[in-house]
C-alpha cells in the first residue's frame, strides 16, 4: 500500500521548484524593489497601514487565509474522486495558479497604495466595473459564512467534544483581550497561561461533550455526553429531516456566533483568538506532518499510515458528480482562493516592511496552505469513509484520520481526535466570522453614504452601513442557503464562485499589468484567469441548472422531509449562482474590451500606472 508519506514529498518537491524558480521570476517580473517605499511606511497611521516583521506578517497572512476550506475540499474530492487527482489539483495548480494569485494581488496592491482589487479595478475600467466586482465578493462571502457553519455543525454532531472546547476556546479568547488590551498585563505570562488553557480545554471537552439533540443512532455520543434538548423538540428544528436534529440546530448558533463576533471591536475576540488558534495551527499541522515522518520511518503510529482510498473512482466518483469541472472547485483553497485576495489587498499590503517580502507571504503563504490540504487529504486517506450517507460524512474523518497519525507520538486517539476536531473547527470559526465582518465593509462601500433627498434609499443605506442589521442579514440569507441540507450542491456552489473571485482577481491583475507596460507578457496571470473562468463557469451552471433546477424542481428530486425551506434555499441556490455566473462575464468582457484598447493604441501614447 503507499504511504501517506509519499503524498507530502510530492507536494514538498513540486512547491520548492515553484517556490525556488517560479516566484523568483515573478519577483522580478513585477519590479518589486526594497528600494522603494512601501505603503506602510508611506500611510503608516499606527492602526491600518503598520510596517510589520516578515515573520510577524507571514504568521498573520497565514492564519487569515488558512482556514476550514483548504481542509474541507481536499478531504471531500479524495472521497468522491479518489486520492489522484486531488493530490495532482493540490501538488501542480497551486504553485502555476493559487500562489500566483496571491502574489500578483499582494504587488498589484503594493503598486495602488494598499488598496483593494475593488479600486484597482476601478482604477483602469471605471466605477462599474469596481461595484461589480464588490458585489460579486459580497455574494461570495455570503456562501463563505453557509457553508462554514455547516461544516461547523456537522463536526459538532461528529465530536460533541469539540463543542465544548470550542466554548471554551472562544470563552479564552475573551478573556485574553481583556488581559491583553484592558489590564495591560505581561505578554509572556498571559501567553503560556492561556496557550496551556486551549490545550486544557479539550479535556474539559473529552469530560463534557455537549449535543443539542439526541444522536439520530444509539450510541453515536459518548456516554457522558451533555443533551441540552429532548427529541420531541426535533421536529420544530429546520432542515432535521435532512441533516438530523443535532446538526441542523447548531447552524443558527454557529450563525448566531459569528454575527455577534463580527460586530464587536477586534481587541474583544478578533485579534486575541487569531493568536491563540495560531498555535492550535502549528500544534494541528506541525504536528501531524512531524508525526507521519516518524510513524512512518519508526513505525510508532497505531495503525500504518498507509492509504485506505482507492487511487481513482471514476470520472463520476462515488456521488455521481463529474470530475469536470467539480473537482477544481471541491478543491478551492487549497490549491487557488479568491477569498486570497481580498486578504493580501485588505490587509497584508499595508503591513508589508519591505517590497520583496512580498515573495515569501504572498507566494510562500499560498504553499503553506497547500501543506495544509496535503495533510487534510492524508488524513482521510488514512481513516477510509466510515458510517454515514452522502460525501459530508468524510468531514469528521480529518479528527480521526489525525488522531491516528498522533499515535505517533504516543497520544492516544480518545485525546487526538476531539483536538484535530478543534483544530478544524478553529480554522472554520476563525474564517466564518472574519467573513462576516469583511462582508460588512464590502457592504457598506457598495451602499455609500445614505442619500437625505430621498427617504427609501436612505433608509436601505443606512441599513446597509449599519454593523448590527448588516451582520444580521447576511447571517439570514446564509442560513436561507444552507437549510436545504444539500452539501453535494452548496460545497461545490461555494468553490466555485470562491474560485471565479479568484478569476476576478487574476483578471484584476491582468489588466493592471497590460496598463503598466506594452511589453509585460500577460500569460502568467492571463492563462490561469482564463482556465478558472471556463472551470467556474461551467460549474456553476451545471449546479444552478442541471443538479438544482432539473433534479430538484422538475424531477422532484427533493429528500423525503424537505420542505417549503428547503425549496426556498434551493431555489435562492439557483438565483445567486446565475447571478455571480453573469457578474463575472461582465466583468471579464469589461477587462477584456479594456487590454486589447491599450495594446492596440498608438505608440507614444502613455500608458496609465
Amino acid at each position: 500500500m503507499v504511504q501517506v508519506l509519499w503524498l507530502v514529498v510530492a507536494t514538498l518537491l513540486t512547491f520548492s521548484v515553484g517556490y525556488i524558480g517560479y516566484s523568483r521570476y515573478l519577483t522580478r517580473f513585477v519590479e518589486l524593489d526594497d528600494d522603494n517605499e512601501t505603503p506602510a511606511h508611506r500611510y503608516e497611521d499606527g492602526q491600518e497601514y503598520v510596517p510589520s516583521k516578515k515573520p510577524v506578517l507571514l504568521g498573520h497572512h497565514y492564519s487569515s487565509i488558512a482556514g476550514g476550506a483548504p481542509i474541507v475540499g481536499p478531504i471531500t474530492a479524495g472521497v468522491v474522486w479518489g486520492w489522484v487527482p486531488a493530490l495532482l489539483w493540490i501538488a501542480i495548480g497551486n504553485p502555476l495558479m493559487g500562489a500566483v494569485h496571491d502574489f500578483v494581488s499582494l504587488s498589484g496592491s503594493l503598486r495602488h497604495e494598499g488598496k483593494s482589487i475593488g479600486y484597482i479595478i476601478g482604477e483602469y475600467v471605471g466605477e462599474r466595473g469596481k461595484n461589480m466586482l464588490l458585489w460579486f465578493a459580497f455574494l461570495t462571502i455570503i456562501l463563505v459564512v453557509a457553508v462554514f457553519a455547516l461544516v461547523v455543525a456537522i463536526v459538532f454532531d461528529a465530536y460533541p467534544a469539540a463543542a465544548t472546547a470550542s466554548f471554551v476556546y472562544i470563552a479564552l479568547a475573551l478573556v485574553f483581550g481583556v488581559y491583553l488590551y484592558q489590564l495591560d498585563l505581561p505578554f509572556l505570562l498571559g501567553t503560556a497561561l492561556f496557550v496551556t488553557a486551549v490545550f486544557a480545554g479539550v479535556y474539559v471537552g473529552i469530560l463534557y461533550p455537549i449535543a443539542l439533540f439526541p444522536a439520530a443512532e444509539a450510541g453515536a455520543y459518548p456516554a457522558e455526553t451533555i443533551v441540552l434538548f429532548g427529541s420531541g423538540l426535533a421536529s420544530l428544528v429546520p432542515a432535521a429531516g435532512t441533516l438530523g436534529a443535532n446538526t441542523a440546530a447548531w447552524i443558527p448558533v454557529v450563525l448566531l456566533y459569528a454575527a455577534i463576533a463580527s460586530v464587536l471591536p477586534v481587541w474583544t475576540l478578533l485579534q486575541p483568538r487569531d493568536f491563540l488558534s495560531s498555535f492550535l495551527l502549528y500544534a494541528g499541522v506541525g504536528g501531524a506532518l512531524l508525526a507521519i515522518i516518524v510513524g512512518t520511518i519508526f513505525g510508532t503510529s497505531a495503525e500504518p499510515l498507509a492509504i485506505s482510498l482507492e487511487p481513482y473512482y471514476g470520472f463520476m466518483g462515488t456521488a455521481g458528480l463529474p470530475l469536470f469541472p467539480l473537482l477544481f472547485v471541491t478543491i478551492a483553497c487549497g490549491t487557488i482562493s479568491g477569498f486570497h485576495s481580498l486578504v493580501s489587498s485588505g490587509t497584508t499590503a499595508k503591513q508589508l516592511n519591505k517590497e520583496s517580502d512580498a515573495r515569501a507571504i504572498g507566494y510562500g503563504g499560498m504553499l503553506g496552505e497547500g501543506l495544509l490540504a496535503t495533510v487534510a487529504l492524508g488524513t482521510v486517506a488514512i481513516a477510509g469513509v466510515t458510517a454515514g450517507s452522502g460525501i459530508g460524512r468524510a468531514l469528521p474523518n480529518f479528527a480521526s484520520g489525525g488522531s491516528v497519525m498522533l499515535t505517533s507520538f504516543g497520544i492516544p486517539t480518545r485525546y487526538g481526535a476531539p483536538f484535530m476536531a478543534l483544530v478544524l473547527v478553529s480554522f472554520l470559526l476563525t474564517s466564518t466570522d472574519t467573513a462576516v465582518r469583511l462582508g460588512r465593509y464590502m457592504a457598506e462601500e457598495i451602499v455609500g453614504t445614505p442619500d437625505a433627498a430621498s427617504a427609501p434609499v436612505e433608509t436601505v443605506q443606512s441599513v446597509g452601513i449599519n454593523r448590527y442589521s448588516n451582520a444580521v442579514i447576511q447571517c439570514l440569507v446564509a442560513y436561507a442557503l444552507v437549510a436545504s441540507g444539500s452539501w453535494a450542491s452548496l460545497w461545490p456552489l461555494f468553490g466555485g464562485a470562491n474560485q471565479l473571485l479568484a478569476a476576478l482577481a487574476l483578471l484584476t491583475a491582468t489588466v493592471w499589468l497590460a496598463n503598466w507596460d506594452d511589453d509585460k507578457q500577460l500569460v502568467s496571470t492571463g492563462v490561469p484567469m482564463a482556465l478558472m473562468t471556463v472551470v467556474t463557469v461551467c460549474a456553476l451552471l451545471y449546479l444552478a441548472l442541471y443538479q438544482n433546477l432539473y433534479q430538484q424542481f422538475v424531477l422532484g428530486g427533493f429528500a423525503e422531509g424537505a420542505g417549503l425551506v428547503a425549496r426556498v434555499s434551493v431555489a435562492v441556490q439557483i438565483v445567486l449562482a446565475l447571478v455571480l455566473v453573469g457578474l463575472a462575464l461582465s466583468l471579464v468582457g469589461i477587462g477584456y474590451r479594456n487590454i486589447r484598447d491599450v495594446r492596440e493604441r498608438p505608440e507614444g501614447v502613455p500608458a496609465d500606472d
